[in-house]
């Protein structure tokens, strides 16, 4: 019976692993895209219909599983903000190709943080049943590449609204702005994420 338990344990183990694994490869496609390689936004979309099984699939076993090895609530919470992370990622992609938004160095930059990000988070899910203040280590290095992604934001913002110069121009910043808060929510939904394993750190030491 016991071995049963553990068994079911596993399985959100695995699914809270491949959602982040998943976010990963979508975060690392997003940031070829930003370098103009015109297969990652195909990459991207696949990644990303991967990860919203994984997750149904997680919460499918929710819903039929009392023994968990983490709140309920916050295995729940946890893959809802790494999703978030994907689907912005996703979403910027398909703002920038429906808008015709081509990448600037900004957005290359941002979406290398939101890499480096999503890989900490992977890791903080791969620590946190056996070592969970190394998981919780990684989730803080996760919020700090968040901050960074906000300065470059601001940055690039600045530089976006630097000055005008006809009707054009002004339609030009407007949808890069656009691309801009998608791939800042996406780094929102990532310090989330950090903090929901932060608190789970916090619950199960």
């Amino acid at each position: 019976m016991r071995s049963y338990f553990k068994k079911r344990e596993s399985v959100f183990i695995k699914l809270i692993h491949d959602q982040a694994a998943l976010t990963l490869q979508g975060l690392e496609a997003l940031k070829a895209y930003m370098a103009e390689d015109t297969t990652a936004a195909a990459r991207l979309e696949t990644n990303e219909k991967e990860a919203d099984e994984a997750r149904r699939i997680l919460i499918s076993e929710l819903n039929k599983t009392f023994v968990t090895p983490f709140d309920r609530e916050d295995i729940f919470s946890l893959s809802r903000t790494i999703d978030d992370v994907l689907d912005y990622a996703y979403s910027t992609v398909t703002e920038m190709e429906v808008l015709r938004v081509r990448p600037t160095a900004f957005m290359l930059r941002i979406a290398s943080l939101l890499r480096d990000a999503a890989y900490e988070l992977l890791m903080a899910v791969d620590r946190l049943e056996l070592h969970p203040e190394v998981a919780n280590e990684h989730a803080q290095r996760a919020k700090t590449l968040e901050n960074r992604v906000e300065e470059v934001y601001r940055e690039a913002l600045a530089d976006l609204f630097s000055g005008a110069e006809d009707i054009k121009h002004v339609m030009k910043m407007l949808k890069s702005r656009e691309v801009y808060r998608h791939l800042s929510n996406a780094a929102d939904r990532g310090d989330e994420a950090a903090n929901v394993i932060a608190d789970i750190v916090v619950k199960i030491t």
